[in-house]
């Protein structure tokens, strides 16, 4: 049948535009255009971090604009680091829901 996919808790067959199996209640993930990357934002933080690169892919403007006023100073340099940590140990899921 056509429009159909798997669940990824149960395995049962189920329409692809459910956003949970109706079998088990498991949260069937949607792939949706122009969702950011975790890892473009791990990059731009550690690489260019100090001048909130990574502020700027993840559309958070003010504390980008923030970062580069204050980058002589180095401390948005620490800041992004400490970012580029967490973001490296989130997971997909958990950063798509706060960003993407």
């Amino acid at each position: 049948m056509s429009g159909m996919v798997f669940c990824r808790g149960c395995g049962k067959e189920i329409h692809s535009s459910a956003k949970a199996c109706p079998h088990c209640g498991a949260t069937q993930s949607t792939q949706t255009e122009g969702k950011k990357s975790r890892m473009a934002a791990v990059l731009f933080a550690f690489f260019l971090g100090g001048l909130g690169a990574h502020k700027f892919y993840l559309g958070k403007v003010g504390q980008g604009i923030l970062y580069i006023l204050f980058c002589w100073t180095f401390i948005p340099s620490i800041v992004a680091f400490i970012e580029f940590i967490l973001y490296l140990c989130s997971s997909d899921e958990d950063f798509a829901r706060k960003y993407g």
